[in-house]
């Protein structure tokens, strides 16, 4: 394969057609995006049993079917992206347009997306409306060549750093690894136990906390991970608490 995979499942897919399984077990379109993305559009329109059996892959790499005579495992290594709105009417955040949802309805629209599976996904992002402004500007904007650039000097930085440990970047460290690679100043270790304590992460939250802080740092060039790369991968936290109605 010379490209990464990309692949887009329409949300009324069946659980078996995402994940794989079947009488004579076929592998789904997780496996089908191994080593590419899979793009999850309407994330809380998908079945939730579906959503659901993503966690162990999401989590392990793989996906395995068990059948009464026999059990496959189908390679299902990702990048999960995913979009939704932040209620079915799409206007939650929206200051000029009022929403129409209830706070039951907008809760039971969030609630579809149980906490373990966000407590999967490193990055949540809240992207708000483009503003006629920013539609219509000539302004100059990075290309995708710098964007790519930039990317690749970041993993070959992650690359050489992992070189022994059977790993090509930072998104596949083990605690162990992370505990290795991840070593924090006594200022970004107060941050981090300000946010666990009043943000209420989860472990496997902290991990990802500083995976991300890691590669923050390596984006920026720094041999350690500093105060505002922290607080950067804390802020990409935030949105599990508003869906799980914690905040």
């Amino acid at each position: 394969m010379s490209i990464r995979p990309f692949r887009s499942p329409h949300h009324t897919i069946s659980n078996i057609a995402l994940v794989g399984g079947g009488s004579i077990p076929q592998p789904g379109e997780i496996s089908l995006a191994h080593q590419g993305v899979l793009f999850l559009d309407e994330l809380p329109e998908f079945h939730r049993d579906s959503l659901e059996a993503l966690r162990q892959p999401l989590e392990d790499g793989v996906i395995r079917v068990s059948r009464i005579k026999k059990s496959l495992t189908f390679p299902a290594s990702i990048m999960l992206v995913a979009a939704m709105n932040p209620c079915k009417c799409g206007r939650y955040y929206d200051l000029k347009s009022s929403c129409r949802c209830s706070t039951s309805e907008v809760y039971k629209y969030r609630s579809k997306i149980s906490g373990p599976l966000l407590d999967r996904i490193d990055i949540h992002i809240e992207v708000p409306a483009a503003k006629y402004q920013e539609l219509s500007s000539n302004l100059p904007a990075e290309s995708s060549a710098q964007i790519k650039e930039r990317v690749n000097k970041t993993r070959a930085i992650q690359r050489k750093r992992l070189k022994n440990e059977g790993i090509m970047c930072n998104a596949l460290m083990n605690h162990k690894q992370v505990k290795k690679f991840c070593v924090l100043g006594k200022e970004e270790g107060e941050l981090l136990k300000l946010a666990m304590a009043e943000l209420n992460f989860s472990a496997r939250a902290y991990d990802k906390i500083l995976k991300v802080s890691r590669t923050v740092a390596d984006l920026a060039g720094n041999e350690d991970i500093k105060t505002e790369h922290l607080s950067e991968a804390i802020q990409y936290r935030t949105l599990d608490r508003e869906i799980t109605g914690k905040v």
